[in-house]
């Protein structure tokens, strides 16, 4: 069989293109390999209608909806190999099952490499954060601490007083300039440029960081800006071109979602610069609309 569409990603953005293309009564197919992004999260915030909800009530929520609509199949397995073939954009799992479809989208999304700092990525999601708008809230009223990762951190750590007093951890690597300087003093927020070596207390908690030279802050949330690389390796394997993004590549699309290889859409965190559910989900809804676009035009 060939689908109208082939879907990689069953988050966000993948579920909200197929949900666009279900209600064109066009068959597609989803295929998920159950690894999202923010499956270290036990809650999804700022997300219209879903504030507090763990993301993968909202994934299961969104999935059982889709699949009231007859023209829809679900294909659970990770996505290894994407090609043009015959005119077709044909994938294969990592089980050895071979689909092909008309059009493809790709919501495969992005990994996140944290800086290499024991305790990290056991505490990844709750008291170690990427985004103020995602966790500050629940975070609020604590000492918080930005760990310099990037030359972006400075920018994170004028943000996040409105969430709690601040500290900028340069790692004495990331220094700010001198109107980054005169702006996180103008924020109150204070500057520490001894690096942190430890992150301190029972994880997930965060209770302090623990300085090179011996000394403990108390800390109870630290924002990182981690850096990001592709999930999956399909995007290129089909030749896709790519951006470079604040905290790492995402894919090349147009206002329509359309990559520079034909047939081809992305959406989701893995195209678009800034991180987000919502703006994750709308790019998805964009692809899904503009792929049937592309077939009624066809």
């Amino acid at each position: 069989m060939t689908y109208d569409a082939i879907i990689v990603g069953g988050s966000f953005a993948g579920l909200s293109a197929a949900m666009q293309l279900a209600r064109a009564r066009r068959p597609i197919l989803l295929i998920d390999g159950g690894q999202p992004r923010n499956r270290f999260a036990p809650h999804s915030h700022g997300f219209l209608g879903q504030d507090g909800k763990a993301p993968h009530e909202i994934v299961q929520l969104a999935r059982d909806q889709l699949a009231q609509y007859p023209s829809v199949k679900f294909l659970d397995g990770q996505a290894v190999e994407a090609r043009v073939q015959a005119g077709r954009l044909r994938v294969t799992t990592a089980a050895g099952q071979d689909v092909q479809g008309k059009r493809l989208i790709l919501a495969t999304g992005l990994r996140d490499q944290l800086p290499e700092l024991a305790g990290m990525s056991e505490r990844w999601g709750q008291t170690v954060l990427h985004c103020p708008y995602c966790h500050g809230y629940e975070v609020a009223g604590r000492p918080l601490g930005v760990m310099a990762a990037h030359p972006l951190s400075a920018h994170q750590a004028m943000l996040l007083p409105d969430w709690g007093p601040t500290t900028y951890f340069t790692q004495g690597e990331f220094e700010p300039n001198a109107e980054q300087a005169a702006l996180l003093e103008k924020r109150g927020v204070r500057i520490e440029r001894t690096p942190i070596v430890e992150l301190m207390g029972a994880a997930p908690a965060l209770d302090a960081v623990k300085l090179a030279d011996g000394r403990r802050m108390a800390i109870h949330a630290l924002f990182v800006a981690s850096k990001t690389h592709m999930a999956s390796p399909l995007a290129m394997q089909l030749g896709c071109a790519f951006d470079d993004g604040p905290l790492g590549p995402v894919i090349r699309t147009d206002e329509f979602r359309q990559t520079t290889v034909p047939g081809v859409y992305a959406a989701g965190d893995a195209a678009i610069p800034m991180s987000n559910a919502t703006l994750a989900s709308a790019s998805g809804v964009m692809a899904g609309v503009c792929v049937h676009r592309s077939l009624v035009m066809e």
